[in-house]
């Protein structure tokens, strides 16, 4: 009964496909009929017995078995289904939007070779974790700058980064403020979710209360004796968490924890569950009717 309750098609327009194909079969079937024109001037008794033929005439003809394929046709596009199944992309990792600061101070040696380098080195790290997922780059001095959209890609995004250098930005200063809304409007744009990860040493602009529409996620690259306060500012600001550098993998660990279970859009197409449609078993049976037609005199019968 729960089966019957929840039968429905997914694209129920496709059934008007049928009264079409209904009104042709009648309309041959009529044409095809040889004894009808007689049955109005001659006894049925009589007519059986002056027909020549008739007994030969086969009780499926092509013309009945190809309203049987345009109604299997039709129910299959139309889409039934009866069950909830997981959509593929419900386990799919958010992507994230990496804000990266290239300024002259991230090229200080106490974070060997230097903390733009050990960014570097993080965010492979946390590409490899985050295998899948999709990432984009904004990069950041004194003006903000899109770098690259979210890809899958890691290698693509590997590649620009460490292209990245103070030396290239066109104007020196601290626009975390426009590094972050900027990087916020590229995951608006997309409509899939998503996080943004801010990686810095810190922070000397300022910054209001937080208007993004995306959770922020703080990675300070400092060594662990140096102060994060400014950091910690903006932390608060964005209401992030603040994630500080160490020397193994657990700060990247914690990042990649924490992006894959916010930014998740409860509207994104393919989220959650969906109805399994059952039409493509109908598949195998058309392609068997349809062998019929190559049989020889199948047409003409």
């Amino acid at each position: 009964m729960s089966i019957l309750t929840a039968f429905h098609f997914e694209r129920p327009a496709w059934l008007l496909l049928l009264l079409p194909a209904a009104a042709l079969w009648y309309m041959e079937r009529r044409r095809s009929d040889e004894a009808r024109r007689w049955r109005r001037v001659i006894d049925p008794e009589l007519l059986r017995h002056l027909l020549v033929g008739q007994e030969r005439r086969s009780w499926l003809s092509p013309n009945d078995l190809l309203l049987a394929v345009w109604v299997l046709a039709g129910v299959a596009v139309a889409g039934p289904a009866w069950e909830r199944e997981p959509s593929p992309f419900a386990d799919a990792k958010p992507p994230v939007m990496v804000v990266l600061r290239v300024a002259p101070t991230m090229m200080t040696p106490d974070l060997a070779p230097t903390r733009l380098d050990r960014a570097r080195q993080k965010l492979a790290d946390l590409l490899k974790l985050r295998e899948g997922a999709s990432s984009g780059l904004v990069a950041y001095s004194g003006s903000s700058h899109l770098v690259l959209p979210p890809t899958p890609d890691a290698g693509v995004v590997l590649n620009l980064a460490q292209a990245l250098s103070p030396e290239i930005m066109p104007r020196e200063g601290d626009d975390i403020a426009g590094a972050a809304a900027l990087a916020d409007r590229v995951l608006a744009g997309g409509g899939h979710g998503g996080s943004i990860l801010l990686m810095a040493d810190t922070a000397t602009g300022g910054f209001g209360p937080s208007r993004l529409g995306h959770p922020v996620t703080v990675f300070a690259l400092l060594p662990p004796d140096q102060d994060r306060g400014r950091l910690a500012g903006v932390a608060r600001a964005l209401d992030a968490d603040l994630v500080a550098t160490t020397v193994d993998q657990v700060d990247v660990e914690a990042v990649a924890r924490r992006l894959d279970r916010t930014g998740r859009a409860a509207e994104v197409a393919g989220e959650g569950q969906h109805w399994k449609e059952a039409g493509y078993w109908l598949t195998p049976l058309l392609a068997l009717l349809a062998l019929l037609w190559f049989r020889r005199g199948w047409v003409t019968a």
